[in-house]
C-alpha cells in the first residue's frame, strides 16, 4: 500500500475489524514490521539501548537515553525511544532501532483505528495486548538479530494508577509492580532504581530517580549515552498520569541532570 494506492474497500458483507494490524496483514504483509529481512547485518543496524519506566504515586515515568550504535560505532547521538502511544499511554524502544520505529507508529495508529471504529479505547490491557501482538509478528526477524523488545506504561482510568508491562521477543507480555527497564544497560539501571524507588514516590522524585538510574547505566555500558552538556543532549523523559501523557522540556531535563552531575563531582572530590 503506497502513498499513491488508493484505499482498500470492503464489501458490506466484509467486517475488516477493529484491528489495524490485522488488516495490514491481510493486505500489505510487507509493510509490517521487520518484513523483508532475508540477509541480516546486525552490526551495521543502529540499536537503542537503555529506557525505563517507575511508576510512582499518580502514574508512570518513561525515560530513555538518546544513543543509539553500530556494533562499536555511535550510529546517533539524538535519537529518540520514549513515544505517546495515545493521550494516557508511552511505548519505550530498545533493539533494532528501525523495526521498533516502525513498531511504534503502527501502534500508534491501531489505537486511534480501534477508538474511530469501535467508537471507544482500549482498556491499558487490551492495549498491552495489541502491542504484544505486534512483538510476535515480529519474531522471524528476531531470530535473524533484529529484536524488537519494549516497555509499555500508562494511566489505568479504571484503577486510577500507573502500571508498567515488558515483554519477551517472542510477545509475552508481563506486569512489572513497580519499575522495569529494557536496552544494554538495564541490568545497571534496574538496579539504581531498586536502590532508591519506594511506595508513594513523587513524581519529582521518579522523576530524579530515572535520570539518575540512566546515568548510572551510562557510567558502566558503553552503549548507554549520559547527559551531554557541550552538545546539549540529555535523556527523554515522560510523565503519564490521570493528566494524560506529557514529555519533559530540554531545559527542565537538562536542570536535573544538571543537579545529579554536580552531585556526583561532589561526591568524587569527598572520596
Amino acid at each position: 500500500m503506497s502513498e499513491s494506492s488508493p484505499l482498500p474497500l470492503f464489501a458490506s458483507s466484509v467486517d475488516p475489524g477493529p484491528s489495524f494490524a490485522d488488516v495490514l496483514r491481510r493486505l500489505a504483509p510487507h509493510q509490517l514490521p521487520g518484513a523483508g529481512m532475508d540477509k541480516p547485518s546486525t552490526n551495521d543496524i543502529p540499536h537503542g539501548t537503555t529506557v525505563v519506566a517507575i511508576r510512582f504515586a499518580g502514574g508512570v515515568i518513561m525515560a530513555g537515553d538518546r544513543r543509539a550504535t553500530s556494533g562499536y560505532q555511535i550510529a546517533s547521538r539524538r535519537i529518540e525511544k520514549v513515544f505517546a502511544a495515545d493521550d494516557l499511554s508511552g511505548v519505550a524502544i530498545a533493539g533494532a532501532a528501525g523495526p521498533a520505529i516502525e513498531m511504534v507508529k503502527l501502534f500508534q495508529v491501531q489505537l486511534e483505528h480501534y477508538e474511530k471504529v469501535q467508537g471507544e479505547t482500549l482498556s491499558l490491557d487490551g492495549k498491552a495486548n495489541q502491542l504484544g501482538q505486534l512483538v510476535r509478528a515480529n519474531l522471524p526477524a528476531a531470530l535473524q538479530g533484529f529484536a524488537v523488545v519494549p516497555l509499555f506504561a500508562g494511566f489505568d482510568t479504571a484503577r486510577k494508577r500507573g502500571r508498567v508491562f515488558s515483554y519477551d521477543v517472542t510477545g509475552g507480555r508481563y506486569e512489572e509492580l513497580d519499575f522495569q527497564g529494557q536496552g544494554s544497560g538495564t541490568v545497571h539501571a534496574r538496579n539504581w532504581i531498586k536502590a532508591g524507588w519506594r511506595e508513594g514516590l513523587s513524581a519529582d522524585e521518579a522523576i530524579s530517580l530515572a535520570i539518575a538510574s540512566l546515568f548510572a547505566a551510562a557510567d558502566e555500558d558503553i552503549a548507554t549515552g549520559g547527559p551531554d552538556l557541550v552538545r546539549r543532549i540529555f535523556p527523554t523523559v515522560a510523565v503519564i498520569d490521570g493528566d494524560g501523557y506529557r514529555a519533559l522540556g530540554d531545559d527542565d531535563v537538562e536542570a536535573r541532570s544538571q543537579i545529579l552531575l554536580q552531585g556526583a563531582e561532589r561526591g568524587g572530590h569527598e572520596s
